[in-house]
């Protein structure tokens, strides 16, 4: 079960005169999450590193920024998966404070101020959609409606020609059940279309 966040969080550390800013948000792909870590990069144009972590839609990716290969972005993207989450991005702002905090002292403030966000994070269950269509007789329409309504459908259009068609849309673990019902129901008089 994978999770996003219904909101933007932010954290705030420093840690040894060094300034970490998380902020964790939702994203729907790559291009987004890329353009939200360049407005970061104008918004801090001091800061030294601008490092991000992000899952979205089977892609995940992470960016050191210049610290030392494998000390902030990939633990970083770590906090996020074993979080379970998906279509979201996680950035870190790090202004140097002149001290060095090495590898391990990198690896915890990247995550620190991941988690740290997350603990004020409202998570939402992600739900799959999945388009469906199907076409019946006149005299099915009244229970086809009261069918998806049941199922929870999002009902995109309804078109009435020689038949009624039903474009809608429904959360994937709902299906099998609404078809199985709607098959039965039909008798062999609806027909499923490609959606």
């Amino acid at each position: 079960m994978a999770f996003g966040i219904a909101q933007p969080v932010a954290s705030e550390l420093v840690i040894r005169k060094s300034r970490f800013i998380g902020c964790v948000q939702s994203v729907s792909d790559r291009g987004e999450a890329l353009n939200i870590v360049a407005r970061l990069r104008l918004e801090h144009p001091s800061a030294t590193h601008v490092c991000w972590a992000l899952l979205a839609g089977g892609q995940s990716a992470a960016n050191d920024d210049g610290e030392p290969s494998g000390t902030a972005g990939r633990p970083m993207l770590e906090v996020l998966r074993r979080q379970d989450l998906d279509g979201v991005l996680a950035t870190v702002v790090r202004y140097y404070g002149g001290v060095k905090l090495g590898a391990g002292g990198l690896v915890r403030a990247y995550t620190d101020a991941v988690a740290q966000a997350l603990l004020t994070a409202q998570k939402i269950e992600k739900v799959e959609l999945v388009a469906l269509k199907c076409a019946v007789p006149y005299s099915m329409e009244g229970l086809v409606r009261r069918e998806l309504k049941l199922a929870g459908a999002d009902l995109k259009a309804v078109s009435h020609d020689d038949t009624v068609v039903f474009d809608f849309m429904l959360d994937g673990t709902a299906m099998q059940a609404l078809v199985v019902r709607l098959n039965e129901a039909g008798q062999g008089e609806l027909k499923w279309l490609d959606a």
